[in-house]
């Protein structure tokens, strides 16, 4: 019963607190954790929509192909921040059969360093782009009280807790290749890597009963992670006019064994603090073969974008399940996720009127959560707006802030099937604040100056 709170329960006790962890969580309990959202603060302002998009002046973090649209002579510099306000509820009933519960809640705020991006022509249709952004978060915290009458009458109060953290970060390095007019195709390395700590304490509590020379457990299971894998893309014009562009777009990321190095070690909490057993494996987690489609319309004042991602997740998976001792069920399931964005221009020519050239932005995505708990889905949405601030006048040097709000997860319940308890899942609402530099657009950086 502990472990089965532990996995759904959140501390009764709201709280608010800062952190350099990236996600807080009990969905992140199991796997890479929560994965980020790809883009910088433009494509993310516009619900993480851009596979088909092409910018002169914007960092390609979604597709490599659009690496080869960087203008001859420039170079592109972004830098962005992200803050994360995460509020989980969850509802706690009295027994399986009774509709009657309490509502338990907590909350955690955190402020992070996005995504740090460059991209540079090679030559005439052919660049380059380097980017570093986080691919998984762990985050939770959380703890059960055992109920056990046999506990009870043999050591006492027996309290659980359950701790981890860490992230996975991805460094991506690709060329993009105009090799036709009009028609574009990419391929980037992508190199995984970060350290992931599970952790879990047994602790009694009072006066204990039992015989022994040790009164609390402690385990740790350290993920170092460290693999490379690749992606290619393309993206082609289907009407490209001075006036108007229409693109469609498409990626393929190749999936495949991760590897983790995993160390588990058990310690007796005793005055020595033993290691009673560690051990060295290969984690079995592998990442999804995932392939992406959009299209893009922009022209002068109008940018429409629609992407569609489908991730692999279930069938790399299929074999790698989590089944605890109460009979709880956590698969790796196949994720659809769709992404709108819609971006206005009043006038970015308008030399006198400043809030004319701003870029005003929207958007929206829809998807499941990738693993499923007891059979159950969990279903994620957020509805996105942006803002992008010119710098100077015709320059592409410019701030771009966004905010998101979104959920995941409903307050549907599971029933135990060895130990027949219901159990609330968890509801998280979240709102983001997004805020990107992107600092050298299409500055001069390789024209050797001349003096007459």
């Amino acid at each position: 019963m502990a472990f089965v709170i532990a996995v759904f329960g959140v501390a009764g006790r709201a709280s608010a607190q800062d952190s350099a962890v990236n996600a807080y969580s009990p969905y992140t309990m199991y796997g890479i954790g929560e994965l980020g959202v790809n883009g910088n603060a433009i494509n993310r302002a516009m619900g993480g929509s851009g596979i088909a998009f092409r910018s002169t002046q914007m960092a390609s973090l979604l597709n490599p192909a659009g690496y080869s649209a960087t203008l001859r002579n420039s170079f592109i510099f972004e830098v962005g921040m992200e803050g994360n306000f995460l509020k989980n509820t969850q509802r706690k009933y009295s027994s399986m059969s009774s509709s009657e519960y309490t509502t338990a809640a907590n909350a955690k705020n955190t402020v992070n360093l996005r995504e740090i991006a460059i991209q540079f022509p090679i030559a005439k249709g052919l660049g380059f782009g380097l980017s570093l952004t986080p691919y998984g978060s762990v985050g939770y915290k959380m703890h059960a009280l055992e109920q056990n009458e046999d506990t009870w009458g043999t050591v006492g109060a027996v309290m659980y807790n359950y701790q981890g953290d860490g992230d996975v970060t991805e460094i991506k390095a690709g060329i993009g290749w105009e090799f036709v007019r009009g028609v574009s195709i990419g391929i980037a390395a992508k190199y995984y890597w970060g350290n992931i700590l599970h952790n879990y304490t047994t602790s009694i509590y009072g006066d204990y009963v039992g015989s022994g020379d040790f009164v609390s457990t402690k385990g740790l299971d350290d993920y170092a992670i460290s693999n490379f894998k690749f992606q290619v893309g393309l993206q082609a014009n289907i009407i490209a006019t001075k006036k108007r562009m229409l693109t469609i777009g498409a990626t393929y990321d190749y999936g495949g064994p991760l590897n983790p190095k995993v160390v588990q070690t058990i310690y007796i909490g005793d005055y020595a603090s033993s290691v009673v057993f560690q051990e060295d494996s290969r984690g079995q987690m592998r990442l999804p073969h995932s392939v992406g489609a959009g299209i893009s319309y922009q022209d002068a004042k109008f940018i429409a974008n629609f992407d569609y991602e489908y991730q692999n997740w279930g069938g790399d998976n299929a074999f790698y399940q989590h089944d605890t001792y109460t009979g709880l069920s956590v698969k790796y399931v196949d994720t659809h996720t769709y992404k709108f964005g819609f971006e206005y221009v009043p006038n970015r020519f308008d030399v006198r009127n400043y809030f004319k050239r701003i870029s005003y932005r929207i958007g929206a995505r829809y998807g499941d959560y990738y693993q499923s708990f007891e059979g159950r889905r969990i279903p994620q949405w957020s509805v996105t707006a942006g803002f992008g601030f010119p710098l100077r006048f015709m320059s592409a040097h410019s701030i771009n802030a966004g905010i998101e709000f979104g959920g995941r997860g409903n307050h549907a319940s599971v029933i135990m099937p060895k130990i027949g308890q219901r159990v609330g899942l968890i509801r998280q609402n979240y709102v983001k604040v997004h805020l990107g530099f992107s600092l050298f657009g299409e500055d001069y950086w390789f024209v050797r100056p001349k003096i007459d």
